[in-house]
């Protein structure tokens, strides 16, 4: 039996593996869903539309955040978040090709 040769770099896995953990549930996707929804959006919309506890938001918000996969703006005591598109997209394309690899 052959075994494959198999080069993974580190940072990048890394990354890869908070973007997917960030995907992976069901709350922050509708969270980012929502937020698509409404292009820009504060905080407090987001858990009191959701009616999610606001320290439960957070958390999600901050792994969206950590991920990349949204930005986020201050305006006065308000922060704005907004969908990272780019990264986004990016995600979503090599999850497909992941997929749709022959095994």
């Amino acid at each position: 039996m052959r075994k494959a040769k198999v080069n993974i770099n580190d940072d990048k896995l890394q990354v890869s593996s908070e973007i997917l953990r960030a995907l992976a549930h069901p709350l922050r996707m509708k969270i980012l869903e929502f937020i698509d929804q409404n292009e820009v959006i504060n905080v407090n919309k987001i858990y009191n539309t959701l009616k999610l506890e606001q320290s439960i938001t957070s958390q999600h918000l901050r792994i969206l955040r950590t991920a990349g996969l949204v930005e986020t703006e201050r305006e006065g005591k308000f922060i704005h978040y907004k969908v990272d598109y780019d990264k986004l997209s990016n995600a979503v394309k090599a999850i497909g090709k992941f997929l749709d690899k022959p095994k």
